[in-house]
C-alpha cells in the first residue's frame, strides 16, 4: 500500500465514477477486497487517454462488476466536475 507521501506525489488523473440503480430503486455498492476492515462504494476509476466521461464510466462499471454496456441506460450526469 502507498503511503499518503507517495499518494501527494501521484499527478492529477480525472476520474468517473458509477451509480448502478436497478427497476426497483436499488443502488449497488460493493465492498472492497485490498482492505483490511470493511470499505464500501461504487464503481469508479480513471479516464484513459481519449475516452470520453461516459465510455470511461461504462468501462469501469464492467471492469469492476461485470455489468455490461448493453445491460444499462445512462440516466443522467453531474453538471460539472466534483472534486473531493
Amino acid at each position: 500500500m502507498m503511503t499518503p507521501e507517495e499518494i501527494a506525489k501521484l499527478p492529477y488523473r480525472r476520474c468517473v465514477g458509477v451509480m448502478l440503480v436497478n427497476a426497483d430503486g436499488h443502488v449497488f455498492v460493493g465492498q472492497r477486497i485490498d482492505n483490511e476492515v470493511p470499505a464500501w462504494q461504487m464503481p469508479q476509476g480513471g479516464i484513459d487517454k481519449g475516452e470520453s466521461v461516459t465510455e470511461a464510466a461504462l468501462r469501469e462499471l464492467w471492469e469492476e462488476t461485470g455489468v455490461t454496456s448493453d445491460k444499462v441506460r445512462v440516466e443522467a450526469e453531474t453538471p460539472g466536475w466534483l472534486t473531493y
